[in-house]
Order: structure tokens, then sequence, then C-alpha cells
């Protein structure tokens, strides 16, 4: 088994990494970082998901996988009102965390279908719990990972015949260079927000994706999984 995530040197995609090398898989990391120090045996490729035409070379380079974990994202530009959000901030969410996630998801099914059908296949988005619930200070972001999710559905849908299983994981507030920059604003706001009344962790996301990846469940393909302490439940 082997497994490329994007995004994998650091944050949600190294916690995810480290759990699935924990596991057995061979683990390969894409990243737009010149280089990467991994803990543990893995091959490095710098790749910037946005170079679409880029893929077939990362590809190549990586070798066959019966894993895809499309992990690599980017956030809002800056913080604030929709009406201030610029085409710059909305591009760049955008050709990241959608084009550039779909796309590279296209090529790996079909590469993936050129494979026997065991061991067992699979794609898993890692978009976010804005999929669905809106955070007004950064629409671009929320935008991206709504339309990452119609994707994932999309190959779900496609796939299934094949015993590709495809995924969406939406995780919450989880500690991570991402959301480093505001993390008094989250510590003053989860025990308001998140039942499970703490932050979430990278091993938290890894936790639910390895049975996913290892084919646990297989025929819950197209599944959309909140790993946010509760934070998607609706309260009135």
């Amino acid at each position: 088994m082997k497994a490329l995530i994007t995004g994998g040197q650091q944050g949600i995609g190294l916690g995810i990494a480290t759990a699935l090398h924990a596991a057995g898989w061979e683990i390969a990391v894409a990243s737009d970082a010149a280089t990467a120090q991994m803990p543990f045996e893995a091959s490095y490729h710098q790749h910037d998901v946005r170079h679409i035409d880029a893929i077939p070379a990362l590809l190549d380079a990586v070798g066959p996988i019966t894993t895809l974990i499309s992990n690599a994202g980017v956030g809002a530009m800056a913080r604030g009102d929709v009406l201030d959000m610029t085409p710059e901030s909305f591009d760049r969410c955008l050709s990241v965390n959608t084009r550039g996630a779909v796309f590279l998801a296209q090529q790996v099914a079909r590469r993936m279908l050129e494979l026997p059908a065991a061991p067992y296949r699979s794609i898993t988005f890692i978009t976010s719990v804005n999929a669905s619930v809106l955070s007004p200070n950064r629409v671009e972001y929320c935008i991206s990972k709504t339309a990452t999710a119609m994707a994932a559905r999309a190959f779900a849908e496609r796939l299934a015949p094949h015993n590709i299983g495809v995924f969406d994981i939406r995780p919450g507030i989880i500690q991570s260079p991402m959301t480093a920059p505001v993390a008094d604003r989250y510590d003053s706001t989860i025990p308001d927000t998140v039942p499970a009344g703490r932050w979430g962790t990278p091993r938290d996301i890894a936790d639910v994706v390895v049975p996913l990846a290892r084919g646990d469940f297989a025929f819950a393909t197209g599944a959309q999984i909140p790993v946010d302490g509760g934070l998607s439940i609706q309260t009135f």
C-alpha cells in the first residue's frame, strides 16, 4: 500500500502521514516547500497543486498509489467583511483548495482504475466544517471547501462501481499552522462553540482517515464526516 499526501509535511497532513506510516503504508509527500524534514522514511516531492500541468510528472515520480489524501490547502489572505473580499484571495483559495485538488484527484483516479482491485484504493479529501458552516470573515475559503465537497461526491459516484472509496473529511478547529495566527481568538470561542470543549488535533483527523484508507468503511463511499468535536451540530 502506498499513500500520497499533499501538504503532508506539517499540520493535519503530517498527522495523517504519520498514522498511515505506522499502519504500514509507504508514504509519499507532496508540498510546494523546497524541502521537508519528515520524522520517518518517506519520499518527498516538491509540487504546487496549482500547477496542474505538472501532475503527470508528480505521479510518475511517486509511482502507483493505492491511497490519495488531498490535504493541501490555504486560507483567506486576510479575514474580514465579505464586502472587502479581494479577487486575489478568492482566486488563491479556489486555485489551491478546489482546482488543484480536483484535477489531481482526476488523474490519480484514472491511474487507480488501471491497478488491480486489491489492495483497496481510496481518495480522501480534507475539506472543512466550513463546507457547510459559514465563517463570515473568510467567505472565499468557505466557498472553495464547499465546491471541493461537491467534487468529492462526484468522484465517489463515478468510482463506486470499481470499489474505489471516496470520502470527505471535514475538520473543525484543529491545532495547525493555519490556525496558529488566530489561536487566541479560538481559545476564547471554543468553550461556547465546540461541545467537546477542546481544540482538535491532527491525530483526531488521522484516527478517522486510517480506517477509511484501509477499507473498513468501503460501503460508506461518498460519506461526509465532520471531525469537529460537535461544532457543526445544529442547536437552537
